[in-house]
């Protein structure tokens, strides 16, 4: 797909801003009808509120004018009749005076003016219970003229024509009260109402306006991938061709990697091959010399010659042609020295090498150490046909540096614990020279020798 294509597709999925502003409208009108419909509803519930309070408060206004009556009914029974019976109705009512006085202040709660008018309430009604007690009293106590004198004085339905009206107004004024308040909600539900739908409508058209945009936007889009589509068919092409070329050059790489792989082992074989003609034509002088001094010396070369032979021989590449196996080449190496072995020396050889790869042109020289090593502890170690065990161990020490051991339960140092200077001993020592590193000689516990050979310098990498 080009630049300009997919430079066409990403604007198609941007929003410009008008239509970023619209969006943003269209949901804060959305919310502005959403908060208006949760004001609306508080609004209802609290008009709800307030009339059943208005009615609670209507029911104990009510109420305390309907004991007020019932108590004086009693009283007034109970003063022209003088039958006890109406004393029960009038200790009730005078009774339930109290506690719905209690009620109505409670229920009033904050209200300061209904309060206010209350608080000239209460002494009216206790003048008034204590005008009625009095009479009732002095009915009691055989004072009956004195009783209906004050019965039939003004003073008593003074008192009580107060009672009422302020209760009236009382209620009055309640009524009055939520009158204006359901007026006042009424004007803010009409507001809410008709602001809500201006949102509604608002979003509505912007929703419009957004979708036939969209529309024509989803249009354009289905062009643009109808041309997608043409210019990915036209990429995939490009590119099944240029993995077609790249697999072949991959084959061809393969190959040469291959043909190299070939002709380096095939060198390696060659070098191998060469040496061991080196090595039987050494052979061959060492059948005609009559000298022990000499064919001590070509049996030594020979040796060495055979043992370079066998490393150029063993040596297999990795897969990058410049690193090898220690573990399988070093294997492969002492599994040659174990046929050079004299039958007479009945020698059991075992190994441990670490998985570790190191590079091609050290491995020769590492065979040839140990070569070296085991050659020597073969020819020194187990002297007049004895037998024992050589142990070869190729790992890494504490500190990480690669190690070679070689370890033999034969006739140990000389009492002196001193090395020749023999020409092998010189190899060994240059060669581990090479990689950094000492050889140390020592005596092996439980009898024999061992040789500690540290390569600080060989370049290694473990699995």
């Amino acid at each position: 797909m080009t630049d300009a294509a997919q430079g066409s597709v990403v604007r198609t999925f941007r929003f410009g801003p008008v239509r970023r502003v619209a969006i943003v409208v269209s949901m804060l009108l959305v919310l502005a009808a959403a908060a208006a419909s949760l004001f609306l509803v508080r609004t209802v519930d609290n008009q709800l509120v307030d009339i059943g309070n208005n009615y609670e408060v209507r029911r104990q206004a009510s109420e305390l004018k309907l004991a007020v009556v019932d108590a004086e009914t009693g009283q007034r029974g109970y003063l022209i009749t003088r039958d006890p019976a109406y004393l029960a109705p009038y200790n009730r009512a005078v009774a339930s005076m109290d506690n719905t006085f209690a009620d109505l202040v409670r229920v009033l709660g904050d209200d300061p003016s209904q309060q206010q008018r209350l608080g000239s309430l209460e002494p009216e009604l206790a003048a008034k219970r204590a005008e009625m007690a009095r009479t009732i009293e002095m009915m009691s106590g055989g004072d009956a003229d004195g009783a209906l004198a004050m019965l039939r004085s003004d003073e008593g339905k003074s008192r009580m024509d107060a009672i009422r009206a302020t209760l009236q107004t009382f209620i009055a004024e309640e009524d009055a009260r939520l009158a204006e308040r359901n007026s006042r909600v009424e004007g803010y539900r009409q507001m809410l109402v008709l602001a809500i739908l201006s949102a509604l409508g608002a979003a509505a058209i912007l929703a419009y306006a957004l979708f036939t945009r969209a529309q024509r936007q989803v249009a354009q889009l289905a062009e643009r991938e109808n041309l997608l589509i043409t210019q990915n068919e036209e990429l995939e092409a490009h590119v099944r061709a240029r993995t077609a070329e790249v697999e072949e050059a991959r084959t061809r790489a393969e190959r040469e990697r291959a043909r190299l792989e070939t002709l380096l082992q095939d060198t390696n074989h060659r070098i191998g091959n060469s040496l061991a003609t080196v090595s039987s034509l050494l052979g061959l002088q060492l059948a005609r010399s009559r000298s022990d001094e000499v064919r001590n010396a070509l049996e030594a070369a020979q040796g060495r010659v055979h043992a370079i032979a066998s490393a150029h021989r063993r040596l297999r590449l990795g897969a990058d042609l410049e690193t090898t196996d220690a573990a399988e080449f070093l294997t492969a190496v002492v599994d040659d020295l174990t046929t050079t072995v004299p039958s007479d020396k009945p020698i059991a050889f075992h190994q441990d090498f670490a998985a570790m790869e190191i590079a091609a042109r050290d491995a020769t020289t590492l065979g040839i150490v140990v070569s070296e090593l085991v050659t020597n502890a073969v020819k020194h170690a187990f002297v007049q046909g004895r037998g024992g065990q050589i142990w070869i161990r190729f790992l890494a020490s504490h500190e990480g540096v690669p190690e070679l051991r070689i370890e033999d339960d034969g006739k140990g140092l000389p009492e002196d614990g001193a090395m020749g200077n023999g020409l092998g001993a010189v190899i060994i020592q240059q060669l581990a020279r090479q990689f950094g590193g000492v050889p140390h000689y020592g005596p092996r516990e439980g009898g024999g020798t061992i040789v500690k050979v540290p390569l600080p310098n060989l370049a290694t990498r473990t699995d």
